[in-house]
């Protein structure tokens, strides 16, 4: 391996990692099809029929609800933004796992997009804390059921008057964050084809 091919650049940009002519093909459609969902999900803004109806909602909650007993240590606060926290780290851990234990820049940049997706996931939760009228993984809402998660962390701070506002702001980051992983990947595919092509990098 060449000096072109290591560094950080190198690993970050695809250059380092080997793959086939078929697989970076079949990558470049993954790509394309995760751009659709993510103009699917974004699209209406912050709405909780878009984000649970997302097949990942569920595996998201299952990561939500493990972040509640997995900060039970640090306090209550803690343990209640441990679930939102949580399902928003896991992908950020499988995202540096990718990277640095595999050198796998496309599966991290696909692992960056779902912590995206998953802060699309809980503004629906943010903007409703004054409201209280989405339903809850009991079936009730948080009016029958005394608040929920973000309800409870808004009020502690003190800005629950905001919480459309801080909704709007953390649906933004998480739009903005699963278009600069889309564009990550893309330059992976891109850079990976170019070298299956000419035997050289072809960067971005």
């Amino acid at each position: 391996m060449n000096e072109e091919s290591r560094g950080p650049a190198a690993l970050l940009t695809g250059v380092e990692s080997a793959t086939s002519m078929p697989a970076a093909v079949g990558r470049g459609i993954f790509v394309l099809l995760l751009a659709l969902w993510t103009v699917s999900l974004v699209s209406d803004g912050v709405t909780a029929e878009r984000a649970s109806g997302s097949f990942l909602h569920l595996p998201n909650l299952v990561f939500h609800e493990a972040g509640h007993i997995l900060f039970i240590p640090l306090g209550h606060f803690m343990m209640v933004f441990g679930g939102s926290l949580t399902q928003v780290l896991v992908p950020l851990v499988c995202a540096g796992a990718f990277l640095w234990q595999t050198r796998d820049a496309f599966g991290a940049a696909v692992a960056v997009w779902w912590a995206g997706e998953n802060l699309i996931d809980v503004t629906p939760y943010i903007n409703d804390a004054r409201d209280l009228k989405l339903v809850l993984l009991g079936g009730r809402t948080g009016a029958e059921v005394e608040g929920h998660d973000w309800e409870y962390l808004l009020n502690a701070m003190g800005v629950a008057h905001k919480d459309h506002t801080i909704a709007a702001s953390v649906h933004a980051i998480g739009t903005l964050t699963m278009i600069a992983a889309l564009v990550w990947g893309a330059i992976v595919v891109w850079n990976q084809i170019g070298i299956l092509r000419s035997g050289r990098p072809t960067t971005l």
